[in-house]
């Protein structure tokens, strides 16, 4: 690599507010706030909105929605086949 071209790479804290979890990895990313970690050190630490704490993929709250009802309520909305066809619409 070439020396004096790339951002320090260290310790940080990410910390999810809303899930109250925090995991300490190495980054490039910094801040100016700061939180004393487990091990009695201080890291800098990064406040994120979502991680794996509180992603519903990965809580297993996510909604699945089915393909049937979007295509009955498509069809709802805007009718069937048969309507285009008489526009002269592809059929």
């Amino acid at each position: 690599m070439k020396p004096g071209i790339h951002p320090p790479y260290g310790p940080v804290v990410f910390r999810d507010r809303a899930a109250g979890f925090a995991f300490l990895t190495r980054s490039t990313a910094t801040s100016d706030k700061t939180v004393e970690w487990e091990d009695g050190r201080t890291y800098p630490v990064v406040d994120v909105e979502i991680s794996s704490a509180s992603h519903p993929f990965y809580t297993g709250t996510a909604r699945v929605l089915d393909m049937a009802g979007r295509v009955e309520r498509f069809e709802r909305r805007y009718g069937t086949g048969s309507r285009n066809s008489e526009r002269g619409g592809p059929r």
